[in-house]
């Protein structure tokens, strides 16, 4: 089956414990995310919230009739001088990973964040991550910042290389 943009659409309410289960794998068993616990689905709603329209948003796939994916944007720091900054993140059902629904996801976010006031994509990438990378070279995103061992997890330092993305 071909992924395209016909598999993504706005998130609602309903999908918000298949986000969680989604992001929840992640935290269990890698370090792409610095959560060392998992979210809650009270916290996840309120995430939710922030993400409804405008510059903050999050968009799912839909596959075999569940969600298998999704892509974010949210705010990167809470002072109005960054208001038109944002960062990005993706995150795939790891039965779906490898069959481009993060490529559809994030061409329907970047394209909904072009539409918007935003001025620069941001995304932090724990290393060594090499899909990541290439998702997001892919869309134009260009690395700017390499921070060495900023965060632990399962007893180890990781990298975080920052990437960057014009729009508007």
């Amino acid at each position: 089956m071909e992924i395209t943009r016909d598999h993504v659409r706005p998130a609602t309410g309903n999908d918000l414990e298949a986000l969680n289960d989604i992001y929840n794998h992640y935290v269990a068993t890698s370090h792409v995310t610095f959560d060392v616990e998992a979210t809650s689905i009270q916290w996840r709603r309120r995430w939710f919230e922030e993400h409804t329209d405008g510059r903050h948003r999050v968009f799912v796939a839909i596959l075999v009739g569940r969600v298998t994916g999704y892509a974010s944007s949210s705010q990167y720091r809470a002072k109005a001088a960054y208001e038109t900054t944002v960062e990005t993140s993706a995150y795939v059902a790891p039965d779906f990973v490898g069959r481009g629904l993060g490529t559809s996801l994030y061409a329907v976010l970047l394209d909904a964040l072009e539409r918007e006031d935003v001025h620069r994509a941001l995304a932090g990438i724990a290393q060594p991550n090499e899909a990541s990378v290439a998702l997001h070279r892919r869309f134009g995103f260009h690395p700017v910042a390499h921070f060495s061992e900023q965060g632990r997890k399962f007893d180890r330092y990781w990298d975080v290389d920052w990437y960057e993305r014009a729009l508007g």
